[in-house]
């Protein structure tokens, strides 16, 4: 009898947790790409009519950039903490 995956709503499935590896860095630079280039606008242009539809072109031209970056880099950011983090107080997720 094979089991039933959690919905995330509706009739969509939760991705497996594999998938955690490349979606926390698409969250992450999706939110970070965000909020930067909303905030480096804002200061640099003012708000304006047409401000939105203007951050919102710039902001998927930086998130482009930024979720390769991100999913490149995040190993060696991974290492480095690594080498400045004890680690050995973490506890395994429980399952």
């Amino acid at each position: 009898m094979s089991q039933q995956r959690v919905k995330i709503f509706g009739n969509i499935p939760k991705l497996p947790a594999r998938w955690a590896l490349i979606i926390v860095p698409f969250i992450l630079s999706c939110l970070m790409s965000g909020i930067i280039s909303f905030i480096n606008m804002l200061r640099n242009l003012g708000w304006f009519e047409g401000f939105l539809a203007l951050w919102f072109h710039n902001w998927m031209i930086s998130w482009a950039i930024a979720f390769p970056i991100v999913v490149t880099l995040l190993p060696f950011v991974r290492r480095f903490t690594g080498l400045l983090v004890d680690m050995h107080d973490v506890q395994p997720p429980k399952k």
